[in-house]
C-alpha cells in the first residue's frame, strides 16, 4: 500500500470520527439553542399581549364606556382579552406557527374555556402563587408542542363584569347571558395567558443550521485534506521517491546518478545528506572493486 494512501486512510478515519463527534454535539446544541430562541420569541409575544391588555384597560375602555353606543350594544373592544387576542391574531400573519389563548376556568365567552391541560396549568398557578411563569412540552393531535404560560388574576377592573350578574353591564348579559363568567374573586388566579408553538419549529430551525454547519465542515475538511495531500506529496513523498530511485540506480551499479540536491535542514534533508554520503561510499567501493 502506498504511503500517501495510508496517510489518506488515516486522515479520512480521523475526519469521520471528527464528523461524528461534532455532529452529535452540534445537533444537540443547535436544538437547545433553537428552543431557547423560540421560547424567547414567545416571551416577547406574551409581553406584547400583556401590554395590549394594560393599554385596553387604562386607555381604550375609559373612552368606549362613555360612548352612547356602549349603552346599546356590548363593545368587545373594552375587554382586555379581546384586545390582546386581536393584536396577536394580526401578529400571527407574520408568525403563523404561534398561537395565543387566554384560557379561563369560568369565562363569559365559552370559546375561552380552558381545555383539560390548560386547566392543569391554571391550577398549578393557583396552588403555587409564587410561580409567575410555566413552560413545557405537550402532545397535541398534530404532534408535540411547546408552550409558555403566565397567570392572570382578577383585578378590580375585571370585577365590574365578573363579580355578579347584577353588577355586569346589561349589554354584556344580553350577548353572553348570566350563566357563565361570574363569581370571580379579587386577586384570584382565574386564567392563564398561553403561547404555543409546534416543537417542529425549533427542530426545523436547528436542522437548517445543522445542514449549513455540516456542509461548511465538509468543504473545510475537503480543503484541509487536499492541502495535507499536497504538503505530504511535495515535502515527504516526492523526496522519498527520489531517494528510492537513486538507491535503486546505485544498487544496479549506476553510480553517476548518486548525487541528490539537498534543500533545508529538516529531517528529510538530513536523510538525503546521509544517503548522499552512503551513495558516495558505495560508489567508491564499486570503483575499487572495478
Amino acid at each position: 500500500m502506498k504511503l500517501l494512501l495510508k496517510f489518506n486512510l488515516i486522515l479520512v478515519a480521523l475526519i469521520i470520527v471528527g464528523f461524528a463527534t461534532v455532529s452529535h454535539i452540534a445537533h444537540s446544541f443547535l436544538i437547545d439553542n433553537a428552543r431557547a430562541e423560540v421560547m424567547q420569541q414567545a416571551e416577547l409575544m406574551m409581553e406584547s399581549a400583556s401590554s395590549m391588555r394594560k393599554y385596553t384597560t387604562e386607555e381604550i375602555k375609559p373612552l368606549l364606556v362613555t360612548n352612547p353606543q356602549y349603552q346599546i350594544t356590548f363593545l368587545p373592544q373594552t375587554v382586555p382579552a379581546y384586545g390582546a387576542t386581536v393584536t396577536f391574531a394580526r401578529l400571527r400573519q407574520k408568525f403563523p406557527e404561534y398561537t395565543y389563548k387566554e384560557a379561563t376556568l369560568n369565562p363569559t365567552n365559552l370559546q375561552d374555556r380552558a381545555d383539560d391541560w390548560e386547566s392543569d396549568v391554571i391550577e398549578h398557578f393557583r396552588n403555587n402563587p409564587e410561580v409567575k411563569e410555566l413552560s413545557g412540552e405537550r402532545l397535541t393531535p398534530t404532534g408535540m408542542s411547546l408552550f409558555l404560560a403566565h397567570p392572570l388574576s382578577a383585578e378590580q377592573s375585571c370585577m365590574e363584569c365578573h363579580s355578579t350578574p347584577s353588577a355586569a353591564p346589561r349589554t354584556m348579559l344580553e350577548k353572553y347571558g348570566s350563566a357563565n363568567g361570574f363569581g370571580w374573586k379579587l386577586r384570584e388566579i382565574v386564567a392563564a395567558q398561553i403561547v404555543s408553538v409546534p416543537t417542529q419549529v425549533p427542530v426545523s430551525i436547528a436542522n437548517k443550521a445543522f445542514a449549513t454547519l455540516m456542509w461548511s465542515l465538509t468543504g473545510a475538511f475537503t480543503v484541509v485534506l487536499i492541502a495535507v495531500n499536497m504538503i505530504l506529496y511535495f515535502l515527504i513523498i516526492l523526496p522519498v521517491r527520489r531517494l528510492s530511485y537513486v538507491a535503486s540506480q546505485v544498487s544496479l551499479g549506476q553510480v553517476e546518478a548518486a548525487e541528490i540536491p539537498v534543500r533545508g535542514k529538516d529531517e528529510i534533508a538530513e536523510l538525503t545528506r546521509a544517503c548522499n554520503r552512503l551513495f558516495v561510499t558505495v560508489a567508491k567501493a564499486l570503483r575499487m572493486l572495478g
